[in-house]
């Protein structure tokens, strides 16, 4: 029975260790991808260096589902850049082009307006009750390159949360059956 029990004792703790093993990986995974997105935001400059197109609205240049990389910087927007900006009260940032730029004479400052590529009219009916004009804070980052049909996957996985949801199963079965 001593060498049984010492069998089992040992077999349990391989299990264990190889628990803790797997966790600290996929510890380590998560805490590299939240390291390099920091990275990133510090390098762009931009609070989001990567979104994803959710409209036709900048087709023919850009369609639903590319990746667009962004980078901000202290130079002053221009018209014909593209930009992603937010505006109060909505959370899903918008790619539209600069279409107008206003310099205030007052303080140097910049005011833009913007329009989707595909848009017959500009986006002032997007921004708040009697905001005309975005400012610098609006701004998120201008897009500097893009990974056309890439972020489908994130598209997907936003419309039809089932999608994810067998995603995450799929990956949990992995990791269980990886243990034994």
């Amino acid at each position: 029975m001593g060498l049984i029990g010492e069998s089992m004792d040992s077999i349990k703790t391989l299990q264990i260790r190889s628990t803790l093993s797997q966790a600290a990986t996929l510890g380590m995974i998560v805490a590299s991808a939240l390291m390099i997105w920091k990275g990133l935001i510090c390098i762009t400059g931009s609070s989001s260096p990567v979104v994803v197109v959710l409209s036709g609205s900048m087709e023919p240049g850009f369609k639903r589902g590319d990746i667009l990389f962004l980078r901000m910087t202290k130079d002053l927007i221009r018209t014909g850049e593209i930009v992603v900006f937010n505006v109060d009260g909505k959370d899903i940032p918008i790619v539209h082009r600069v279409i107008e730029v206003h310099e205030r004479q007052d303080n140097g400052e910049v005011d833009v307006l913007t329009k989707g590529d595909h848009n017959p009219k500009d986006d002032r009916f997007l921004y708040p009750y009697g905001q005309l004009w975005l400012q610098r804070h609006h701004i998120m980052g201008r897009a500097v390159g893009f990974l056309p049909y890439v972020g489908w996957v994130t598209i997907i996985m936003t419309e039809k949360p089932i999608v994810k949801y067998i995603l995450i199963g799929v990956m949990a079965l992995l990791f269980i059956t990886s243990k034994e």
